[in-house]
């Protein structure tokens, strides 16, 4: 499969999730903005995909990351995110959501495993009685430290911001 071919509808994800049920794949689902992908993030999904068959992420629009993070964010749209996530081998599915939350997202494909990341706790995760009363469990999957998009936009700002960086 291409990785275009790995970006569908929400309504085309239930049916195939629904087929992979029946074969008796484990669906394993992931949550977020995924903006400036990094190494965390590589290796986040990594580390979920190994919980079970199937990898899927749910991909947060455009609209639904400035309702929840900042006017200025995303930095990348949603279908390049999209497309640089479909191009690593551990994730089998995308699709984006318009929510700024992935709960109705994960209401309907009613995952095994759903993962979050290491500084969360499991009750403190919105996602969690959602992901729960469907019959699937939370897994929290480190973070690597120091290593986020917020981190990175940062140290972008330090060097491009400042004046000594504009003399050369």
């Amino acid at each position: 499969m291409n990785s275009k071919q790995k970006i569908v509808s929400l309504g085309e994800l239930v049916t195939i999730v629904d087929d992979l049920k029946k074969q008796g794949k484990k669906i394993v689902t992931k949550n977020g903005a995924f903006d400036l992908l990094h190494v965390g993030h590589v290796r986040m999904l990594e580390a979920s995909k190994a919980l079970g068959d199937v990898l899927i992420i749910g991909l947060n629009s455009d609209s639904s990351i400035k309702q929840y993070k900042s006017d200025l964010r995303p930095v990348i749209s949603e279908n390049d995110r999209a497309e640089m996530l479909a191009s690593l081998s551990c994730v089998d599915f995308i699709s984006i959501y318009s929510e700024p939350d992935p709960r109705n997202f994960l209401e309907m494909i009613k995952p095994d495993i759903h993962t979050g990341p290491g500084d969360f706790k499991i009750e403190d995760m919105l996602e969690a009685p959602t992901v729960e009363k469907n019959g699937g469990t939370v897994v929290i999957v480190p973070r690597t430290p120091h290593e986020s998009t917020t981190s990175i936009i940062e140290r972008i700002i330090k060097i491009y911001g400042s004046k000594d960086s504009q003399k050369k």
